[in-house]
């Protein structure tokens, strides 16, 4: 009987191994089992904090039965802040990709307005790669994108379609001579910045260029003249010039936004990255 108990903790053991080596590999699936097993207390210590951690890891690479699972935790306030706002959005997500159990669950929770999503999932990376292709969404398509997406990194969305259509009229597989890609055209160094793989598809490009903005909302403290500047000719040249640089391309961009977008300042996350230590200089150059 001893014998028996130590051979099946050698398997259980190994078992484990090999799930937790998947996982780290980033098999999603295999991630969802192991976050089972903490929350379930399989084989290893209960341990909600780390099943949590990494039902949000597998939703984050798109598993469906992580995001649903995830949505439930947030929906219950188990081991994180309750958040009916969060909760919605998830459900939402796994409805759209079919999940029936999903579509019920999104009855019984209520949508939040600016809902600020957990942060490993503001990178979320397009739900199965076999799924990007070469197809171009139509004007229609991409605005209910945004209409869907924007609110996950509290940006305006008649501010993105603004920047959109300036950016790549609304083409999604529109390249640069400056190789600026996409929808939103994502230089390579500004989409690996935010976590894009797929920059001619729609939805991981819109995603990388609204957690740009987001972030560039909180660097100049909302102001949407410098954060268009920004978007155009990069943060660090509008430290530079103490305000909109002096190039054409950029000044023209700006007027041809704000002409449409007449908003001057618009709300912020501070919490997303301290803001600039210009902003004070610019203020006084008034360059913009």
């Amino acid at each position: 009987m001893l014998a028996c108990a130590h051979s099946a903790n050698a398997q259980q053991d190994a078992s484990l191994a090999e799930l937790e080596a998947a996982a780290t590999r980033g098999d999603a699936q295999a991630i969802v089992a192991l976050a089972a097993k903490y929350e379930n207390a399989d084989g290893v210590r209960q341990d909600y904090s780390k099943s949590n951690e990494l039902y949000c890891k597998a939703a984050a690479l798109g598993e469906v039965q992580a995001v649903v699972r995830l949505g439930l935790i947030y929906s219950r306030g188990r081991g994180v802040p309750r958040d009916e706002g969060i909760a919605a959005e998830l459900f939402s997500r796994a409805a759209d990709r079919g999940d029936a159990n999903a579509r019920q669950l999104l009855q019984q929770v209520s949508r939040q307005a600016e809902t600020v999503m957990p942060a490993c999932l503001n990178q979320e990376p397009p739900p199965r790669a076999a799924a990007q292709s070469n197809t171009n969404p139509d004007k229609n398509e991409i605005e209910a994108l945004v209409q869907r997406l924007a609110p996950e990194y509290a940006v305006d969305p008649q501010l993105v379609m603004a920047v959109i259509s300036a950016e790549s009229s609304f083409n999604a597989r529109a390249v640069s001579p400056k190789n600026a890609q996409g929808l939103m055209q994502l230089i390579p160094e500004t989409a690996q910045r935010f976590g894009v793989t797929h920059t001619y598809d729609a939805v991981d490009n819109l995603k990388g260029g609204l957690a740009y903005l987001q972030w560039l909302m909180a660097f100049f403290k909302g102001n949407v003249a410098l954060v268009l500047a920004a978007y155009n000719a990069g943060e660090h040249e509008v430290e530079r010039y103490r305000g909109i640089p002096p190039y054409a391309e950029t000044r023209a961009y700006v007027r041809k936004i704000t002409s449409v977008y007449k908003k001057p300042l618009h709300p912020y996350l501070a919490q997303i990255t301290a803001p600039s230590q210009l902003l004070g200089a610019m203020r006084r150059s008034k360059l913009y």
